[in-house]
């Protein structure tokens, strides 16, 4: 039987079997039987009671989340659809406007975090819309939906137990953890993990807080992209036009680098078919997102910074290509 027309008996509570519809097979035991197991992992782990019962309190496997993970755009729109949907005249209007009001704030933050602002202000607009769209799921019936689920469910669960240590240190209530149907949580649509790995207490306040406090939001995403690898100096990539017949065995972002130099002598271009910046001899791969006949793209350290954000190349360039926008002005 498919998801959808078992839609309802999901949300009535049907969790309880482990063969529930939209859920994979992998699980063999009901959800009750499975969150029990995992309360008392918890335990073991060292979490304190009162967490796990603030967490779990009325936890239940959500159906919309299922089919929401079954869709998501950065893998059902093509490159084009997806640029269109998240790069629009507005969110660059946005952007430009968000830039120049907390110019001052920015600074603050990426003194000590270099990272070009426009990136900053590129990354909280494609995540939340400049913090106005931040999630309405509880995060625990959300992680708890997909680590039951089998398709993910090792990712999942330590997210979940990420979660709970959030709440466990005191950095937030269970019930203000609210998020998106994956677990991306406040304006920066972090990951638990990630909260705990990246997340700035800039404002001083005790605790990270990447729902309403703008310092926290900010240095939080600057300090995320200083630890995976971001160059301050240096831009995400830029268009390319290819000549005609081009390998295209060297269009792999994974394993193919070369200088800008060696790109240039194999006739890679600019759009306009002017020659490759020369001024700084960057290493550089090639994108193609469309496959053949699409645009490319050379993409440089910093893209690669961003894929370690969020895994999909669409959402890299629609990055790069928004806070190439926001900066213009």
């Amino acid at each position: 039987m498919t998801f959808s027309t078992n839609r309802r008996a999901v949300l009535a509570g049907l969790a309880a079997s482990a063969a529930a519809p939209g859920f994979s097979a992998a699980n063999e035991i009901p959800f009750e039987t499975w969150l029990r197991q995992l309360r008392e992992e918890g335990r073991q782990k060292g979490l304190k009671q009162a967490t796990l019962d603030e967490a779990f309190r009325g936890v239940a496997p959500v159906a919309r989340v299922l089919e929401l993970d079954r869709a998501q755009p950065e893998v059902r729109l093509t490159f084009e659809e997806y640029l269109a949907r998240v790069v629009n005249d507005l969110r660059v209007r946005n952007g430009r406007e968000r830039l120049a009001e907390n110019r001052d704030l920015l600074a603050r933050v990426t003194e000590r975090y270099p990272v070009q602002p426009r990136f900053i202000m590129s990354l909280w607009g494609i995540e939340t819309n400049f913090g106005s769209n931040t999630g309405g799921f509880n995060i625990f019936s959300a992680l708890a939906t997909l680590a039951y689920d089998g398709r993910r469910a090792a990712f999942f669960r330590e997210e979940l137990f990420a979660a709970l240590r959030i709440v466990d240190r005191g950095h937030a209530k269970a019930a203000d953890m609210r998020g998106s149907w994956a677990g991306a949580m406040g304006q920066s649509q972090f990951m638990p993990s990630s909260y705990l790995a990246y997340a700035v207490d800039f404002d001083g306040n005790g605790h990270p807080d990447i729902w309403t406090s703008r310092p926290d939001v900010f240095a939080s995403i600057a300090n995320y992209l200083v630890r995976v690898g971001w160059r301050g100096q240096e831009n995400w990539g830029r268009q390319a036009s290819l000549p005609v017949g081009f390998d295209r065995a060297l269009i792999d972002h994974n394993r193919v680098t070369k200088p800008l130099s060696e790109w240039q002598a194999l006739g890679v271009r600019l759009p306009n078919g002017a020659d490759l910046p020369s001024a700084n001899d960057l290493p550089a791969s090639i994108v193609q997102p469309m496959g053949e006949g699409g645009r490319a793209f050379l993409v440089y350290n910093n893209f690669r910074s961003i894929m370690r954000w969020n895994r999909s190349v669409n959402f890299a360039i629609s990055v790069g290509i928004l806070a190439d926008r926001i900066g213009e002005a």
